[in-house]
């Protein structure tokens, strides 16, 4: 069994499949914690609780962050190697470089996945452990609602947020694309349909995750 997986992922196409898995796994978490910091609008309580929700459900957050890890490693790994793969099939690249088939998401999909990479490091450095938040001797682990106000009212770092999100939403939208393909989705008189579901999913996502950033900055948020 485990030979004839190994064999399959040998494969362009495994590669593609196992690109497509994790890519739901990641995009899963990244659809449930835009909607987790959502929370904000409605108030520190709200966030605060769940917050501390997620923290005394132990087992399960370690359990998912093990599960959320190896998608990650597994869509980065697939994805080099399908890169270097391509490569290697045009060593001399090509004369004239043409985007008949591709989009500008696809184009920075090689390089915005490292980038999301570094800031994912980032994130967690500021929000989660206070080592990078602007008001890191403040910084209160239980206190998730002013964390997230105190971090964003400083114009860089909203800034860092922002720029972030658009990477996120650029591969949101050429994953989606690229899965839905990858699953036989791919036909002419499906096209229009999967380019509207893969654009819809990154503007929702990713404008959810732009609208904390922002409405903080806006002074539409205020600590407490």
């Amino acid at each position: 069994m485990a030979t004839r997986v190994m064999t399959f992922y040998g494969t362009s196409v495994g590669k593609k499949v196992v690109m497509a898995v994790t890519g739901f796994i990641v995009f899963g978490f990244i659809t449930v914690h835009m909607l987790g910091n959502l929370q904000v609008f409605l108030g520190p309580e709200k966030l605060n609780a769940y917050a501390r929700f997620l923290k005394s459900s132990s087992a399960f957050l370690w359990a998912f962050r093990g599960v959320l890890l190896a998608a990650a490693v597994l869509h980065i790994l697939s994805a080099t190697q399908v890169t270097l793969q391509s490569w290697a099939a045009r060593p001399e690249g090509y004369a004239v470089q043409r985007y008949r088939e591709t989009t500008y998401a696809a184009r920075t999909m090689r390089w915005g996945g490292p980038i999301i990479g570094v800031f994912v490091v980032y994130h967690l450095l500021h929000f989660t452990t206070g080592q990078l938040h602007p008001s890191a001797p403040w910084f209160n682990g239980t206190d998730v609602y002013n964390n997230v106000v105190y971090g964003f009212q400083v114009p860089w770092t909203a800034a860092v947020y922002l720029v972030a999100v658009l990477m996120v939403g650029l591969h949101l939208y050429h994953g989606v694309w690229s899965m839905l393909q990858t699953v036989g989705a791919a036909h002419p008189r499906y096209n229009r349909w999967r380019r509207f579901l893969a654009a819809t999913f990154a503007l929702l996502v990713g404008g959810g995750m732009a609208l904390v950033p922002i409405s903080v900055l806006a002074g539409w948020v205020h600590p407490v």
